[in-house]
């Protein structure tokens, strides 16, 4: 898995903690999935190109760097990844973003695509993919070909969570994309439920069930 970041950083694991905790409520939730997403993009983005432009400061002039006229793109994958977006956004406000709707077969799980959306110039920009929660890998996998298949080749997957098994079916998919990530948890259940995990992402993000 050499194309997998796992970031341990103390701030994001105390947040998952409060993530993972049953008593957690859906707004806390969200916005604990909205900060670290925001943790997550910083390091996913960290080795974005810069040239140097000439500036005025109030005390001289100087030579100052910029980003290199990078295109950014943000993909959620419905309907988890929208909790991710507004922290990608408060870093890169004018990304771009997609949407795709993926559900997995309850029988089969195999993905299955039921919307997509994205910028009609996704192949020029540099892309952030969001699932917060990788669980087979199969959905997560399925996402990253669909964009694929539009012609971006620069990938980056940020996800909270994932289970080895799922994480190691992404790397070995996909092992010319970037994966930065949160947590690894050993196992799944027989429902294909992360374990130990943090639950439905999804309903405990919206209070649904």
């Amino acid at each position: 898995m050499n194309n997998l970041r796992l970031v341990e950083h103390p701030l994001i694991q105390h947040k998952l903690t409060k993530m993972r905790e049953i008593d957690t409520g859906s707004k806390e939730f969200r916005e604990l999935a909205k900060e670290i997403s925001m943790l997550l993009c910083f390091e996913a983005t960290r080795n974005l190109s810069l040239e140097n432009v000439n500036i005025i400061t109030p005390i001289a002039e100087c030579i100052s760097p910029v980003l290199a006229g990078k295109k950014l793109a943000a993909v959620c994958v419905l309907r988890s990844g929208l909790t991710m977006i507004d922290g990608v956004l408060n870093l890169i406000p004018a990304a771009k973003i997609g949407h795709i709707g993926i559900y997995r077969d309850p029988d089969t799980l195999s993905p299955i695509q039921y919307y997509c959306k994205l910028p009609p110039d996704i192949s020029e920009r540099d892309v952030l993919l969001l699932d917060p929660m990788i669980a087979t890998g199969t959905s997560t996998s399925a996402a990253v070909q669909f964009i694929k298949n539009y012609g971006a080749e620069r990938i980056h997957v940020l996800s909270i969570v994932a289970s080895m098994e799922g994480m190691k079916l992404l790397c070995n998919s996909h092992p010319d994309i970037d994966i930065v990530c949160a947590a690894l948890d050993e196992s799944l259940t027989d429902y294909a439920f992360i374990n130990p995990g943090l639950g439905d992402f999804g309903d405990r993000a919206f209070g649904t069930k």
